[in-house]
């Protein structure tokens, strides 16, 4: 049975591939996740602010005043929080290319065009495989309008683009006017691979201390719909490969991606939950549904519930609409 699939041009044994998150900043968990299958690993994030200054400068300045407003402090994260620095990200891509024989996707989480677009070259040499963008910005400006937001995002992922030969991968969020829209013009721009979907972290309010908290709530399987939806919509239509995330916590989740049109599925909360272990029994369930249900590879199954045949998307999501609302039992 061949579950070897491409993503950005890479050739992966399987289409599991462990997201961003703190299990990838030891080397010992990513020689144990490519033990239990995983394909490839994307390591944690290297922030953008991390670029700009050092640590504990960077600390000093944003703590700077702050006595004045105290919550304000609850925004940013502690200097041991920003893990490692520009350099001991570069040792550790050397490190766990040394470690392992799985392709390596480093990670650069931003939201605006400087020097951290730079550091993509610099990660370049350091052995990474590929480049994923985290777009992680939320604009609250009520100036600014959906045009900037997007072309901002466009000319982010263009600057990296021009700074290395490796393939760039973008992680969005699915909030854009139109993402249709957003994903061919990110296509036309060079992206070598879209993941869909960044979650957004949202924060809390302590009512005991009357404070901003951070709040992760990790995924659930019903955040699948989402990137589902998506990727069954943009199989076909775009070059870019297509990696799906949140939601996907075993075998029937990256099923149903990969039929919808999905080259790989990433994981992140099951694999917290659960741990690393996990993946063995998410491809074990894998080749016992493919066997039963007689599919010989995932290229066989890739993309045949998308939207790729459909001549107008729009009007099938509408009926799909109007089935759901009809299904809803009375309540007697």
């Amino acid at each position: 049975m061949d579950l070897s699939t491409t993503y950005m041009g890479l050739k992966l044994a399987n289409p599991l591939v462990p997201s961003a998150s703190p299990l990838s900043e030891e080397i010992d968990n990513i020689k144990r996740m490519e033990d239990a299958g995983a394909s490839a690993v994307v390591l944690y994030s290297l922030f953008e602010e991390q670029l700009s200054k050092d640590r504990l400068e960077l600390y000093h300045h944003m703590t700077n005043g702050s006595e004045s407003f105290a919550e304000s402090l609850t925004y940013f994260p502690e200097p041991p929080e920003f893990h490692l620095g520009p350099e001991g990200y570069l040792d550790h891509i050397r490190r766990a290319k040394e470690a392992v024989n799985i392709p390596i996707i480093a990670s650069l989480n931003g939201g605006t065009i400087g020097g951290w677009t730079d550091f993509a070259k610099r990660m370049e040499q350091a052995g990474a495989d590929a480049i994923e963008l985290n777009i992680y910005y939320l604009p609250a400006d009520l100036q600014t309008p959906g045009h900037v937001v997007e072309q901002n995002c466009i000319d982010i992922l263009k600057a990296v683009k021009s700074s290395v030969t490796i393939p760039v991968a973008i992680k969005l969020s699915a909030f854009y006017s139109s993402m249709a829209n957003m994903a061919y013009q990110l296509d036309q721009a060079g992206a070598d691979g879209l993941v869909l979907f960044n979650r957004f972290y949202q924060p809390d309010i302590d009512l005991d201390q009357l404070e901003v908290v951070p709040n992760v709530l990790l995924s659930r399987p019903q955040a699948l719909r989402l990137p589902l939806r998506w990727v069954a919509i943009l199989y076909g239509r775009i070059l870019a490969s297509l990696a799906a995330t949140s939601g996907i916590h075993e075998a029937a989740d990256v099923i149903k991606m990969l039929m919808a049109g999905a080259n790989v599925t990433m994981m992140c909360a099951a694999l917290l939950r659960n741990g690393i272990d996990h993946l063995r029994t998410v491809q074990a369930d894998m080749r016992s549904w493919m066997e039963a249900h007689e599919y010989e590879s995932v290229r066989q199954m890739q993309g045949s519930m998308s939207h790729a045949h459909c001549e107008d998307p729009a009007a099938f999501e509408r009926v799909q609409y109007m089935k759901a609302l009809q299904s809803i039992p009375p309540i007697d």
